[in-house]
C-alpha cells in the first residue's frame, strides 16, 4: 500500500511538471517562428525605434514584449486543466483553492501586459508606473487573503530577545507583498538600456527561481513550489525565444511591456508560492541598482530621460552616461550625496567653471566607469554574469547561511 501511495505521489509531483515542459518547449518554438513575422506588423503600426548606440539609422519594432507575453499566457491557459485531470478522472475532490489561485494569477499577469502595452502606446509617466502594479497586485492579495492569510513571521536569531519568536504584521505583510509588486514590475526597467539585458537578466532570475523550487519539491510544502514551476517554466521557454532577437546586434526591442510582464510573473510565484522574502535574494543586483539610483530617481540629482551607456563613434565602445549641471542649482542634500559618494568610488565627478558632472547612478554606468569602455555585447555577458554570481549568493544565503538566522531543521 506504500508503494502504491508513493507510486500515486511521484505521479501527482511530476507528471503536470513534465507535461508543462513539454508545452513550454513547444512555445518556444512556436515563439521564436512568430516573432520575426510580427516585426512588419509593429513597423507599420509605428511601434519602432532606433538603437541610439549604433551607427546605423534601421528601425527596430518596439514593445515585443507583448508578443512573448501573449504566447506565454496561451501556454498557461492551454495547461490549467492538466493539474486538475486527475480529480477530474477519480470524481474525487476538487482542489477549487488551486484553480482560484491559478486564475487569479494570470489574471494579475495579463492586466500587467495590457497596462505595460498601453505605457508603450502612450508614454506613461512615472506616477503611473507606480500605480498600476499595486492596482494589477490586487486579484493576488485578495486570494492570498482567502487561501493562506499568514502574515506571520519568524524572527530572527539575534532579534529575538528584543521581538520574541515570531511577529504578527497584519496589514503590514500585505502592504509588503504589494509593495514587492511595484519593486519587481519596476526593478527590470531601471537596470535596463543595453541589447539583451531586460531579457537576460529575467531568464537568470527565473532559472535561480525555478532551481530553488525544485530543491524544495521533496519539502511538505511541494505543491506551492509546484505552483511556482508552472509558471516559471513557460516563461523562461518563451524569453529564451525573445532574446534570441534581442540580443546584440538587437532586431528588436522590448519594451516596458516585457518589464511589467516579466516581473509581474515574479511577483506572483513568490506571493502565491508564499516565498516573498527569499525571491528579494534573487534580486540582489536589481536592489542594489535601485538603491544606487534613488538620488536620481527623486531627482535629489539632476536625472537626464535617458540614462544608457553613450557610444564613443570613433572606438564602438559604450562609455559611461553622464549627468552635468551647476553646483550652485543643487541642493544642500544633492551636494552632500555627491561629495560622500565622490569619496566612496562610487561615482566619477568632475568640476569645471561651477559646472559639475558626474557617471549617471546605474549599475550599468558605474561597472564601464570601473572596467573601462567595453563593447556592447561583452557589457551585456558581464552584468548577466554578475546576475549570475548574485544567484549563488542567494543560494548561499538561504541555504548554509540560513540556520545563522532561523532554526533550520536538519
Amino acid at each position: 500500500m506504500s508503494d502504491m501511495t508513493g507510486d500515486y505521489y511521484s505521479l501527482e509531483v511530476w507528471l503536470p511538471i513534465f507535461i508543462n515542459a513539454i508545452l513550454s518547449l513547444s512555445f518556444y518554438l512556436i515563439t521564436s517562428r512568430i516573432i520575426p513575422k510580427l516585426c512588419p506588423m509593429f513597423i507599420n503600426a509605428r511601434l519602432y525605434g532606433f538603437d541610439l548606440n549604433k551607427t546605423n539609422s534601421e528601425k527596430v519594432p518596439e514593445a515585443l514584449g507583448v508578443v512573448a507575453g501573449c504566447m506565454y499566457l496561451i501556454a498557461m491557459f492551454l495547461f490549467i486543466p492538466i493539474p486538475f485531470g486527475s480529480a477530474v478522472l477519480q470524481n474525487s475532490y476538487f482542489p477549487h483553492d488551486e484553480l482560484v489561485k491559478l486564475v487569479a494569477a494570470l489574471l494579475s499577469i495579463c492586466c500587467m501586459l495590457l497596462l505595460g502595452f498601453a505605457d508603450d502606446v502612450l508614454d506613461l509617466r512615472w506616477r503611473h508606473k507606480l500605480l498600476l502594479p499595486t492596482v494589477a497586485s490586487l486579484p493576488l492579495l485578495m486570494v492570498y487573503y482567502v487561501t493562506y492569510n499568514s502574515t506571520t513571521i519568524i524572527v530572527p536569531k539575534p532579534l529575538r530577545l528584543a521581538f520574541g519568536f515570531s511577529v504578527n504584521l497584519g496589514v503590514l505583510y500585505y502592504l509588503f507583498m504589494s509593495l514587492l509588486a511595484v519593486f519587481c514590475t519596476n526593478a527590470i526597467n531601471i537596470l535596463a538600456g543595453v541589447n539583451g539585458l531586460e531579457a537576460g537578466q529575467s531568464i537568470v532570475i527565473a532559472m535561480s527561481l525555478a532551481t530553488f523550487n525544485f530543491c524544495e519539491l521533496s519539502g511538505e510544502q511541494w505543491r506551492t513550489h509546484q505552483f511556482s514551476l508552472f509558471f516559471l517554466m513557460p516563461f523562461i521557454a518563451v524569453n529564451l525565444a525573445l532574446l534570441k532577437y534581442n540580443w546584440y546586434p538587437s532586431r528588436v526591442f522590448v519594451g516596458d511591456t516585457f518589464c511589467y510582464f516579466a516581473g509581474m510573473t515574479f511577483a506572483v510565484v513568490g506571493i502565491l508560492g508564499i516565498f516573498s522574502k527569499t525571491l528579494l535574494l534573487f534580486f540582489i543586483p536589481q536592489v542594489v541598482n535601485f538603491l544606487y539610483s534613488v538620488p536620481q530617481l527623486f531627482h535629489i540629482l539632476p536625472c537626464p530621460r535617458h540614462r544608457m551607456p553613450r557610444m564613443n563613434k570613433i572606438s564602438g565602445l559604450l562609455e559611461a552616461s553622464k549627468f552635468e549641471c551647476k553646483e550652485d542649482e543643487l541642493t544642500s542634500l544633492g551636494r552632500l550625496i555627491l561629495d560622500v559618494a565622490g569619496k566612496l568610488s562610487l561615482v566619477q565627478l568632475s568640476r569645471k567653471d561651477g559646472v559639475i558632472s558626474g557617471n549617471n547612478l546605474t549599475i550599468i554606468n558605474f561597472v564601464l566607469v570601473k572596467v573601462g569602455p567595453l563593447h556592447e555585447a561583452h557589457l551585456t555577458s558581464v552584468l548577466l554574469t554578475i546576475q549570475v554570481l548574485c544567484s549563488g549568493l542567494a543560494f548561499l544565503i538561504r541555504y548554509p547561511m540560513a540556520s545563522i538566522f532561523y532554526d533550520v531543521p536538519r
